[in-house]
């Protein structure tokens, strides 16, 4: 990230967004659709390291211009879903999300999938064999 915000020139003053929000509003974006067990935070001794929603800027790294922007995104998608179906939700969503609050044209969204999360099987006690 060679800016740390963007600045944009409307005459009477200028704004300036943080390219932390805009991986924030890319990871909120993200996480919102069905089929994605987690952002990625990359791999840590080969296991990909899920994070939870206090860390959406996570697993996000964006490049910032004047007016345009691109996005990685690095994603855990649930067992059981069509992957490219849910990779093309997460670049549409996050194109949308991307655009409509901050004005950037979105040049690509890029998804990287970096695991699989299984569902969470119940620990059954033992049961007694003996009484």
């Amino acid at each position: 990230m060679a800016n740390d915000t963007i600045k944009l020139d409307e005459g009477i003053g200028s704004v300036r967004i943080a390219d932390e929000v805009v991986s924030i509003i890319a990871g909120m974006a993200a996480t919102e659709v069905e089929g994605i067990a987690g952002m990625s935070g990359g791999l840590v001794g080969g296991i990909a390291e899920i994070l939870g929603k206090k860390n959406l800027a996570k697993g996000v790294k964006v490049e910032v211009g004047e007016t345009e922007a691109a996005v990685d995104l690095y994603i855990i998608v649930k067992f059981g879903v069509r992957i490219p179906d849910v990779a093309l939700t997460v670049q549409e969503k996050v194109k949308n999300a991307i655009e409509s609050m901050t004005g950037l044209s979105v040049v690509e969204v890029n998804v990287h999938v970096q695991g699989v999360g299984f569902p969470e099987t119940e620990v059954r006690e033992e049961e007694v064999r003996v009484r």
